[in-house]
């Protein structure tokens, strides 16, 4: 699948997409935030479980200035444990304190140019992309972190300072298109 990537700079494609709480949310429910960080995500991936917590914990340590906003854009006859039921079921089991939306038609993934689970957007105030790519530096040991990439980036942007690692490499699993 072939996507043009959003460069750093550019303004974020909004979007209208249904969440696991039973509302729908857009870039714009967000006025008040001074960032949001777009995450492409899903269930099954084990780069991403294994990120779960330090998302939730940085919603946390940020829900003053910034939202977190989590998308799932996998296509799931293959990938059922992907589907929106399955995404309401591990909401609530990991109890995610941000929005767990369901891209069905993929055309945000598209927008974005997200190629990978867990994938991070920063965007600013006016919702431009100010960081693109990895949480941290240790997706297996929380504890071995060196570097970590968004908390570095938040703090920076919410500082009114320049980012100083606006891009990383993305691993994890890709985004499963639909044929």
């Amino acid at each position: 699948m072939s996507t043009d990537m959003l460069k750093i700079g550019s303004k974020a494609p909004n979007f209208s997409l249904p969440a696991t709480n039973g509302k729908t949310y857009s870039l714009d429910s967000f006025v008040d935030k001074k960032a949001i960080i777009v995450v492409f995500s899903c269930n099954h991936c084990p780069y991403v479980q294994a990120y779960e917590n330090r998302i939730i914990a940085i919603q946390k340590d940020y829900t003053k200035d910034v939202q977190i906003i989590a998308i799932s854009s996998n296509e799931d006859v293959n990938y059922p444990e992907d589907s929106f039921e399955a995404m309401i079921e591990r909401a609530k089991l990991k109890g995610f304190n941000f929005p767990y939306l369901h891209d069905k038609t993929q055309e945000t993934a598209k927008g974005y140019g997200a190629t990978h689970t867990p994938e991070i957007f920063l965007l600013d105030k006016e919702r431009k992309l100010v960081f693109h790519g990895k949480i941290d530096d240790n997706w297996q040991e929380p504890q071995s972190v060196k570097n970590k990439y968004l908390r570095n980036a938040i703090d920076e942007l919410l500082a009114g300072k320049p980012i100083s690692v606006p891009e990383t490499f993305t691993i994890g699993c890709t985004i499963k298109w639909k044929k």
